[in-house]
């Protein structure tokens, strides 16, 4: 992954996920161009080029197996792709030693002995030791944990480590967060903060790309909708434009109509193989 400043020229930009945009009027935070990844013979993703700008949701879409994960991992620079780019644009915030992408994977996993606040304190010193203890009560209070600070991770529900870990990605206010799944295993009145903590982030200036299954909180909190569908963009858009685009009246008919068809096929993708031929 490389870093280089943004432009904050007035020239029109041709953005990945479909829309245009002028630099003057939403600065790039994260750019991915023509991404591809395969393990063995299975192509997971490819092509896939999209923008986050700074303080913007965007949110990725997709039926399970449908590449996600593994975009999620080339953006964060978990994983390299084996083609494409992914560019992280430097802040200019000198005020603040912000990271540059704060990510949280599908399964975050800490030390199951440690307090949720020591879990935090342990990752913040690694961003800024002076203000680690006022950082990590600030954070666990953000996402709705501060009432379990001291409960041991072993004891949280998977939904209260999932918010630890978003509590994790946030640590250092980063330019950009990478965020897979972070509903999963949530209620819905914790998804619901969930979705209004990343709407209030994106609102203060961080650009975000998160994946997700709650179309509903998609549908009210996401500026961008990116549909991934056997590995490639099939769909970009605000939420109104992919109700208009597909006739729909809510997003989750949107989805289905998208990756179902007429057909009404399984949304369960295996990735693609190359064609077999016998000679």
């Amino acid at each position: 992954m490389t870093e280089e400043s943004a432009s904050s020229a007035s020239e029109s930009t041709s953005l990945g996920n479909g829309r245009s945009a002028t630099t003057g009027e939403t600065a790039v935070a994260l750019q991915a161009t023509d991404l591809a990844r395969s393990f063995g013979d299975v192509s997971v993703l490819e092509g896939v080029s999209l923008t986050v700008g700074r303080g913007e949701l965007v949110v990725v879409i997709g039926p399970n197996g449908s590449g996600k994960s593994t975009l999620m991992e080339a953006l964060a620079g978990v994983r390299a792709p084996d083609r494409g780019t992914v560019t992280v644009a430097s802040t200019s915030d000198t005020a603040t030693d912000r990271r540059a992408v704060g990510y949280l994977p599908q399964r975050p996993s800490f030390r199951r002995g440690f307090s949720a606040h020591d879990t935090l304190e342990f990752y913040a010193r690694f961003v800024d030791d002076t203000t680690a203890d006022d950082d990590v009560t600030k954070t666990l209070e953000r996402v709705g944990l501060a009432d379990v600070a001291e409960r041991t991770v072993g004891s949280l529900s998977g939904g209260m480590t999932r918010l630890l870990g978003l509590g994790q990605a946030i640590l250092g206010q980063p330019s950009v967060l990478v965020l897979d799944e972070p509903g999963s295993g949530l209620d819905p009145a914790m998804v619901e903060r969930l979705f209004g903590v990343l709407r209030s982030l994106a609102d203060d200036g961080t650009g975000i790309v998160v994946t997700s299954h709650n179309l509903e909180a998609v549908e009210k909190y996401a500026d961008v909708v990116v549909l991934l569908d056997r590995g490639e963009l099939v769909l970009s858009g605000t939420p109104t434009d992919l109700l208009a685009s597909t006739g729909s009246e809510t997003l989750v008919e949107a989805f289905l109509a998208t990756v179902q068809g007429d057909e009404q096929e399984s949304t369960v993708r295996s990735g693609r193989s190359p064609e077999v031929t016998n000679s």
